[in-house]
C-alpha cells in the first residue's frame, strides 16, 4: 500500500510499504477513506533531523473496517469508523476516567510498528476500544466533519471544557489555526457569552466569525493584549484558550486572562518552562489543558455533526490525494492552506 513517511525537515515522501495484517486478536484492519495533516505534524516538518529510515506519519483518520481479529466482537467488515488520535482499550482505569491518552494498554499511531493514518490502510490495535462506528456510508458528505472527531474538534472542545467555558463566560481564543477555530466552535456550542478570536489571517478569522467569534483582534504581543483589555473594560476574559503552543502565545494568554480566570493550553508546547510568577499567583490564575482525550468526547459531539448543528469540516480548505501529501505539508507550512484533507 501507499503511505506517508517523513525523512527529515521538509522531506516528506509517499512510498510503498507492506500491507497491514492482523497481529493480535484485538486488532482490526481499516481501509482509510479520509485522513489529514495536523498542525502538530508541522513541528517535525520544520525541525526533524535527517534520517535514513522514514518515520510513518498521520494520527487522524476514518475509514472502513476490512478485517477484525477474533477478540473484536462489536465491529464487522463494512463498518465506517473514526479513530481517535491515540489508540486505547477504553476499559482501563484511566480510560474509565475519560483519560484515554494515558491508557495503560494504548499508544500512538505511527510509533512502535503501528501504522500511521496518512496511508491507504491501518492496523488498529485495541480496535474495539479505539474505533467508533459512524452511522453513515463511505460516500457521505459528512466525512470531513466526522474526521474532525479524530482530533481537531475534540481538541478544541477539550480546551473549552477544561477552561470552564459555559453560559455567561467570556473567552479569548489565541490562534486562528484549525484548533483555534475548533475552540471557537466549541465555546459557542457551550454557550459562551463573548468570544474574542486573536488571529490575523482574514480568511481564517472570517470562518471564526461564522463559528461564533464575536470579536477579532489582529494585533499580537502587548498590543494584542491591550486590545483585548480594551474590549473587556480593562479586566480580560474569564477564560483563555491557547491553541498555538508557543511561548509568545502563552504570554498573550497570561496578559488577557481576567483575575480569577483560567487559561487552558492545548497547543503542543514548544517551551520547557511556564512563566507563572507572583503576579499570576496574586490574581489566582489557573493554568490547565493538556492533550485531548478525544475518545472521551466523540459520542457527545457526534450528534451535533449528524444533525447539522455544527460543521467543523469547514476547517479543511484543501483536498489532496495520497500521492500529493508532500505538497499538502508544504502548503500548510507556507500558510497557503489552513488544514489539508487527504482523500484515499
Amino acid at each position: 500500500m501507499r503511505a506517508t513517511l517523513m525523512y527529515g525537515a521538509g522531506d516528506v515522501r509517499v512510498e510503498n510499504v507492506p500491507d497491514p495484517k492482523i497481529h493480535q486478536p484485538t486488532d482490526a484492519i481499516v481501509r482509510v477513506l479520509r485522513s489529514c495533516v495536523c498542525g502538530s505534524d508541522l513541528w517535525p516538518y520544520g525541525s526533524m533531523p535527517a534520517t535514513d529510515h522514514g518515520q510513518r506519519m498521520g494520527h487522524e483518520f476514518l475509514g472502513v473496517v476490512e478485517e477484525t481479529g477474533s477478540g473484536v466482537s462489536a465491529l464487522k467488515a463494512g463498518d465506517v469508523v473514526v479513530a481517535p488520535f491515540v489508540w486505547a482499550d477504553n476499559t482501563c482505569e484511566f480510560c474509565r476516567e475519560g483519560l484515554h491518552t494515558s491508557c495503560l494498554h494504548g499508544g500512538q499511531w505511527a510509533r512502535d510498528g503501528v501504522d500511521g493514518g496518512q496511508g491507504e490502510a491501518v492496523r488498529v490495535p485495541q480496535a474495539q476500544g479505539t474505533l467508533v462506528k459512524l452511522p453513515v456510508g463511505e460516500d457521505s458528505a459528512l466525512l470531513p466533519s466526522l474526521l474532525t472527531l479524530s482530533d481537531v474538534l475534540c481538541t478544541g472542545h477539550h480546551c473549552a471544557v477544561t477552561a470552564g467555558v459555559g453560559p455567561r463566560t467570556t473567552v479569548t481564543v489565541v490562534g486562528d489555526g484549525a484548533v483555534g477555530l475548533s475552540a471557537v466552535l466549541a465555546a459557542k456550542r457551550l454557550g459562551a457569552e463573548r468570544i474574542i478570536l486573536m488571529g490575523r489571517h482574514k480568511d481564517r478569522t472570517d470562518l471564526g466569525r461564522d463559528f461564533g467569534a464575536t470579536d477579532v483582534v489582529a494585533e499580537r504581543g502587548d498590543e494584542g493584549v491591550e486590545r483585548v483589555r480594551e474590549l473587556t473594560g480593562g479586566h480580560g476574559t474569564h477564560t483563555v484558550l491557547e491553541c498555538v503552543g508557543t511561548l509568545p502565545a502563552l504570554h498573550m494568554s497570561i496578559g488577557t486572562v481576567r483575575p480569577g480566570g483560567t487559561i487552558s493550553r492545548v497547543g503542543a508546547p514548544q517551551y520547557p518552562e511556564v512563566p507563572l510568577g507572583f503576579p499570576e499567583f496574586m490574581n489566582n490564575i489557573t493554568l490547565t489543558g493538556g492533550v485531548a482525550p478525544a475518545r472521551a468526547y466523540i459520542e457527545e459531539l457526534l450528534p451535533d455533526i449528524l444533525e447539522g448543528r455544527i460543521e467543523p469540516g469547514r476547517v479543511f480548505d484543501r483536498t489532496v490525494g495520497i500521492d500529493e501529501v508532500p505538497d499538502g505539508y508544504r502548503a500548510m507550512a507556507d500558510r497557503e492552506a489552513l488544514k489539508v484533507l487527504v482523500k484515499s
